[in-house]
């Protein structure tokens, strides 16, 4: 009897194992179809397999679960669906603040936010009630734009990203915090990092 309880234990956890196993191979054989989709442009399939994969994201290990985050907000964004993006590259961003890829990607969507605000404040006559409360608003806006634009600026120089920057700093009337902007940009472009690590 004592046996019989001893084989049946061991074939339960062969099982469990087995099945555990084969579970994990369909996770990865998923992240191969999903990392082949968005190499090949594919975003309409790429997102069906990342939609598919994101219940299981608990099993992959932290460096590939960001690396995933990473491209399915690429994707969501590409795609525009832009709530969809930032949620993944905020997890991005904070999982790997230096990534200024993310940060620009994250910044632009932040800011397409705030030019939404500006448009309403262009329409709204300044004696409205909710232009103080818009414009606010506005501010807001830009203040969460400016670190990621900045960061991405400090490591990775491009004029578009430059000239935005100083933009939006004319817009809210700070010109102090761009010219503190310049002087920030060595801290800022220490620890950055153009490529995750791919594990």
């Amino acid at each position: 009897m004592l046996k019989r309880s001893i084989l049946f234990a061991l074939l339960l956890l062969a099982t469990l194992a087995s099945k555990a196993q084969v579970s994990d191979t369909a996770l990865y054989n998923k992240l191969g179809n999903f990392d082949l989709a968005t190499l090949n442009g594919d975003s309409y399939s790429a997102l069906l397999i990342g939609e598919q994969i994101l219940p299981d994201t608990s099993k992959l290990g932290t460096v590939s679960k960001i690396n995933f985050y990473a491209k399915l907000a690429k994707t969501y964004d590409e795609a525009e669906q832009d709530d969809k993006a930032i949620y993944y590259y905020e997890k991005v961003a904070a999982a790997a603040p230096g990534y200024f890829v993310v940060q620009r990607a994250l910044g632009l969507l932040y800011n397409a936010k705030a030019e939404n605000i500006q448009l309403k404040l262009y329409i709204a006559p300044k004696t409205d009630p909710s232009y103080s409360k818009l414009y606010e608003r506005y501010i807001t806006a830009v203040r969460k734009t400016l670190p990621l634009l900045e960061k991405a600026q400090a490591c990775d120089p491009d004029d578009d990203t430059l000239d935005l920057i100083h933009t939006l700093y004319q817009n809210i009337g700070d010109d102090n915090g761009y010219n503190g902007f310049t002087q920030r940009i060595p801290e800022l472009a220490a620890k950055c990092v153009d490529l995750l690590e791919d594990k």
